[in-house]
């Protein structure tokens, strides 16, 4: 353990915990109700504290943090500061991320005493913060006496570790320096459950009999294989070349299966796949899905939902037709699948007809003026093996899925919970983790303004971020979905914006491109500069979006309008 103070407190207890499971950055927004708190958590050695510019940023930050770590902490205020916070927490439920979201409350004493305080919805019941929060987390404590805060933090981050979701703990003010004991061994909170050995048995033999009656199987991967912990990715390769099949993933899940992969057939997205995903996996007779998530956006509006059983591999359990059995972990399934699967490449076979020839991508003049396509030719040619891209809710995502990414290039993405603005604090967080990886982040003009006064933090703590802001004069994934003048938004000069985050010590560039010779400029200028970020402002048309984008906006426009139901129908 580390050096630990004499007299042990609630607030050195949560401290410990946090760095014991490998935290080693906190997110934090300071107000009355948490100060104590946060001067033991600075206390601690182990932890660095990180402020942040609002709560919704810095949750998303933690969020951007537990991508890159597996487990965060983000401690805010009473209400004014939580409320705002559940936002990220919804993004890291959705998006099965382990974030703590740790809040100061009221002193113990007020409720018995009916006081009305500042920072509450002026009644004198303070519980309606914790309901909320159990909503939103698998495991929601509030301690209220300190001899109890031992047992409930240990079983709100054992539960978030387990779920891979967020948990919420909310400590008094007068709570965070009372005394309690020193913490345990970490084994306790941190052990995991692994299979049960005969489910995990049957569930390979079940599933490998059942596959051996189809003539034409494909994997489809989603994101929660890389949320079933480690080992699980490597799991599903060795199973893969087991099978011979087809491997396809959805876009939430680009990365996760290595895209220079003979057996890689593309991003599956019904009619936006690339590279002919959708033909082959919807001429499969078998579909073994491995941590998928369908939505109307995954499935452009419900239109590419696959129409034959599913073979479903979950974090914890295993379904397909016929069949369910519980207590199975995936990366362990994966792996006992592998060795009773038999070799049955028929749909590479099939593939390797029907797949379409490379596109040839037209390289524009110096001169010429910027386009989509010339910025993603270009984003392109910079992704290496220690690339990591953003892409934020809006065309990002339809630009980003027909990234080529070598080996060791990473890809982030938050289509579950879609907030425009999480690219930005959760880059930042995910950057304090990986300093040693160049980030990318691709976002409109419309999500930046929500979420812009993180890129203070960038400055602030000397990371490198690229930024590749599309300036279309506002919000155009909206615009293909339903447009209004609802959707039109007040043009900022956003190079100049980021001059003025630099303050009197910054090292933030903010550029502008125009033309195909700017960005190519403004890319390498982006390069050199170790010491902070750089935003390039990217002008384009506002008509100018893919066609991939046009294309899913209409379908899932569509399944929004659906007319209610008439009962019995």
């Amino acid at each position: 353990m580390s050096s630990l103070p004499t007299k042990y407190t609630v607030g050195d207890y949560l401290a410990e915990r946090l760095a014991q499971i490998g935290i080693r950055h906190h997110f934090v927004v300071p107000g009355d109700y948490n100060l104590v708190l946060l001067d033991k958590l600075q206390a601690n050695p182990n932890l660095t504290e990180v402020g942040c510019a609002n709560e919704l940023n810095c949750s998303l930050a933690a969020e951007g943090y537990a991508r890159a770590n597996g487990v965060s902490a983000c401690v805010v205020t009473f209400s004014v500061g939580a409320l705002s916070a559940f936002n990220g927490t919804g993004s890291a439920y959705a998006e099965n991320l382990p974030l703590i979201l740790i809040s100061g409350s009221p002193n113990t004493n007020d409720a018995s005493q009916f006081h009305l305080l500042h920072h509450t919805l002026g009644t004198t019941d303070y519980s309606y913060q914790l309901e909320m929060a159990k909503k939103i987390t698998c495991c929601a404590v509030a301690i209220a006496r300190a001899h109890e805060a031992p047992r409930l933090i240990d079983r709100a981050i054992r539960h978030a570790l387990l779920a891979r979701k967020p948990c919420y703990i909310e400590i008094p003010t007068n709570l965070s320096g009372a005394e309690c004991v020193r913490p345990g061994p970490i084994s306790a909170v941190t052990d995991p459950v692994t299979s049960d050995k005969a489910a995990l048995e049957a569930a390979a033999n079940c599933a490998a009999e059942y596959l051996s009656g189809k003539l034409k199987p494909v994997i489809l991967v989603g994101p929660k294989l890389r949320r079933a912990g480690e080992g699980a990715e490597e799991a599903l390769i060795k199973l893969a070349e087991a099978m011979g099949c087809a491997v396809a993933v959805q876009p939430a899940a680009k990365g996760m299966f290595p895209e220079d992969h003979k057996q890689f057939v593309g991003i599956f997205w019904g009619t936006v796949s690339t590279d002919a995903a959708d033909s082959i996996v919807h001429w499969a007779d078998a579909l073994l899905c491995v941590g998928t998530v369908f939505t109307d956006y995954s499935t452009v509006g419900w239109t590419a939902m696959p129409d034959i059983p599913l073979m479903a591999a979950e974090m914890d359990h295993v379904t397909f037709p016929g069949a369910h059995f519980s207590r199975v972990r995936l990366g362990e399934f994966l792996s006992h699948l592998a060795t009773e699967v038999k070799f049955n490449n028929s749909t590479m076979i099939e593939y390797n007809r029907l797949k379409p020839d490379p596109v040839l991508v037209h390289t524009a003049a110096p001169g010429d003026e910027l386009t989509r396509k010339e910025i993603s030719r270009q984003i392109q040619a910079h992704i290496d093996s220690k690339t990591t891209l953003f892409v934020e809710t809006g065309d990002s995502w339809f630009n980003g899925v027909q990234f080529k990414l070598p080996p060791g290039a990473l890809f982030e993405i938050e289509m579950a919970w879609g907030h425009i603005g999480w690219s930005i604090p959760a880059a930042f967080g995910y950057a304090l983790r990986h300093p040693d990886r160049k980030i990318v982040v691709m976002v409109g003009d419309g999500s930046f303004q929500v979420t812009a006064q993180e890129v203070s933090q960038m400055v602030r703590f000397n990371l490198p971020i690229t930024i590749i802001l599309i300036n279309n004069r506002g919000y155009t994934i909206e615009v293909e979905i339903h447009d209004g003048s609802y959707n039109k938004i007040k043009n900022w000069n956003y190079a100049l914006l980021v001059h003025a985050f630099n303050g009197e010590d910054g090292n933030a560039k903010g550029l502008s491109a125009r033309t195909a010779g700017e960005l190519q400029d403004a890319i390498k200028v982006a390069e050199e500069n170790t010491k902070g970020p750089t935003l390039i402002e990217c002008s384009i048309d506002q008509d100018d979006c893919s066609r991939e984008l046009i294309t899913w906006g209409h379908f899932v426009a569509a399944a929004n309008a659906r007319p209610p139901r008439l009962p019995g129908v």
